[in-house]
């Protein structure tokens, strides 16, 4: 059994309650795993997206068309603000 599957054997075996708070101290165990760390690669991801590119293009156009669907977006996402 290599170190990984012990590892991995010991988180499984792990009571919820352990598992939960390990889960929240992760990211600074592995920077990697935190939100901004996985923003800042596909920023710098030069790579063509021309899928995605043309999602925010299309996206971007709605909304200079009608600054009021940024509201929509919010509202969609969560977020809206009053």
């Amino acid at each position: 059994m290599s170190t990984v599957e012990q590892i991995e054997a010991a988180l499984r075996a792990l009571p919820a309650r352990e598992r939960k708070r390990l889960v929240k101290t992760l990211p600074t165990l592995f920077p990697e795993l935190s939100g901004d760390a996985s923003w800042d690669r596909i920023i710098r991801d030069d790579r063509p997206r021309p899928a995605l590119s043309q999602l925010l293009d299309e996206a971007e156009a709605s909304v200079c068309e009608d600054p009021a669907r940024l509201t929509q977006f919010r509202a969609v996402r969560g977020t809206a603000r009053a």
